[in-house]
């Protein structure tokens, strides 16, 4: 049974009609471009055909009944009288709403139910998807323009301002604006993007993109994610710039030598990140799947040593990863600490591919990995 389906059955159940709008906002992966959007980088995420589906009908209020299906929850909010009440699921809906209104929208209530199929906790950016899920919800019952850049700055907010995550603008970006067949290059700075198609094999066939869910966690919150980016700005602060964005690799070689140990990794990684993920575009639109490949290897490489958001089992899924026949690059994906590596594979290697880096990383590390192909798929619509 598709997501979709299986929502709308459930609104069914508890609400004994159809519902009159459905809505879908999807997670993503990104190829390429690790902690470069919050430096007001470039970065190559695409949308994955994984998201949040939320079935609903409106209110004559402003009141906002929500269930989550996934874990039977449902929460009843005010938008009239919005509190942030700590970490539970429903902040992210409050905190869009929140946002939405400061920002000058007029909201209508509704209630609904929802569900999503994007793993949590693993990089794919699950939160993204539930906050542009919520504001195509409030889009489809209160009367405004849906402009995906701004809904995105906006998620972006309530990461921010209301959950307590410095995030970046990457994922709620790609989510709100994805394209279906594309990866997407976004200037963190000016939101400007640009579609990039995945790029062919030598012999002219298809490549896919895999993701490889190592089954260890993270929680941006309680993890380095935070110092990385004050470490981040202290480098800008150094280089005397807005953002490490604005530091070339020319300059950061010639004058980065005064910077403390740790923080020149950091910058070091960023810049040189932001290169490769220019040319990884530039190879995209030249069908260059080699030079792709080897750009995400080398991605990996500074995400270990530079920025040190890897975990050995991440270390230990890319390495077997890059060892199969087919695999033109691997590296781990999203903000670090556990969670996806992201490979680029031919597509008639992929069913091996799938099967002898399954086995040989539960050998490796007594984890079963959960391993699917993603296809570039569109952002946040109206389903129904």
């Amino acid at each position: 049974m598709s997501l979709e389906k299986f929502v709308e059955e459930k609104f069914v159940e508890k609400f004994g009609e159809a519902p009159s709008i459905v809505v879908q906002a999807p997670g993503r992966v990104n190829l390429i471009g690790e902690h470069t959007d919050y430096n007001d980088g470039f970065v190559l995420p695409m949308a994955i055909d994984r998201s949040v589906v939320i079935a609903l009908r409106p209110r004559a209020d402003k009141e906002i009944h929500v269930t989550a299906l996934d874990i039977g929850e449902t929460a009843v909010f005010d938008l009239n009288n919005l509190k942030n009440e700590g970490n539970s699921w429903v902040e992210y809906l409050k905190g869009m709403a929140w946002a939405m209104q400061n920002a000058g929208y007029s909201l209508n209530g509704w209630e609904g139910a929802f569900s999503g199929n994007v793993p949590r906790g693993a990089g794919l950016s699950s939160s993204a998807a539930l906050e542009m899920a919520t504001a195509k919800a409030f889009h489809a019952v209160s009367e405004f323009e849906w402009q995906p850049a701004e809904m995105a700055k906006l998620g972006q907010i309530t990461e921010n301002k209301w959950v307590g995550v410095n995030s970046g603008i990457m994922d709620q970006m790609i989510s709100a604006s994805g394209q279906e067949g594309s990866a997407l290059l976004i200037d963190c700075r000016s939101l400007q993007s640009e579609l990039v198609p995945l790029p062919h094999a030598v012999d002219g066939s298809k490549t896919a993109v895999v993701i490889l869910d190592s089954a260890t966690r993270h929680t941006h919150v309680d993890s380095g994610y935070n110092d990385r980016r004050e470490q981040c700005e202290q480098a800008a602060k150094y280089f005397e710039v807005k953002a490490l964005r604005d530091v070339s690799i020319t300059e950061f070689l010639e004058t980065g030598d005064g910077l403390e140990d740790v923080t020149y990794r950091r910058a070091k990684h960023v810049v040189t990140e932001n290169l490769r993920t220019l040319n990884a575009a530039k190879s995209m639109k030249n069908a260059d799947a080699e030079l792709l490949g080897q750009l995400m290897n080398e991605s990996h490489i500074s995400m270990r040593d530079d920025f040190e958001i890897s975990t050995k089992e991440l270390d230990a899924m890319v390495n077997i990863a890059q060892s199969q026949d087919g695999c033109f690059g691997a590296r781990m994906t999203g903000g670090g600490f556990g969670g996806c590596a992201v490979a680029l594979v031919h597509e008639a290697h992929v069913d091996e591919f799938v099967t002898a880096v399954a086995k040989q990383y539960e050998e490796q590390t007594n984890i079963k990995p959960n391993i699917y192909v993603c296809h570039p798929s569109a952002g946040a619509s109206q389903i129904k």
